[in-house]
């Protein structure tokens, strides 16, 4: 039988969707207010899942511990409170939308979970926009 378990958590960031190569104008015309070149900030919200059997000893599928430490120290840390663009590496040539960022928090807790999890991940940029990511 197989379950699924969730983990909400939150970090708040800033960000500027803009590209290096794109003139100012065609930035502004793609991205609008987002390019703004002095940054905005989000209070994103994300939940993960992890799916898979429950062990018959324990009852768990996984415990809820370790998906929320995983959290802390794959997302929480490196992103809350931080610039994006300019303080978390894996954004440093990647355009920091929500669709990337929910890639890069996934590729990030998948190489700590074990294999065994299916995992899906689902982060909300405002309480009306989000994007949601599974690994294919």
């Amino acid at each position: 039988m197989r379950v699924t378990i969730s983990r909400k958590a939150h970090f708040n960031a800033a960000h500027r969707l803009y590209r290096k190569d794109w003139s100012d104008e065609k930035n502004n015309l793609i991205f609008g207010k987002c390019n703004n070149p002095n940054f905005h900030g989000h209070n994103y919200e994300l939940i993960v899942n992890a799916t898979g059997e429950i062990d018959q000893e324990t009852g768990y599928v996984l415990d809820v511990k370790v998906l929320t430490d995983l959290i802390k120290e794959e997302v929480e840390n490196p992103f809350d409170h931080k610039n994006l663009n300019l303080d978390v590496p894996e954004f440093q040539d990647l355009n920091p939308t929500a669709e990337n960022i929910v890639v890069v928090i996934w590729n990030k807790l998948r190489n700590r979970l074990d294999p065994k999890f299916d995992l899906e991940v689902v982060l909300y940029e405002t309480p009306r926009n989000f994007v949601t990511y599974r690994g294919n």
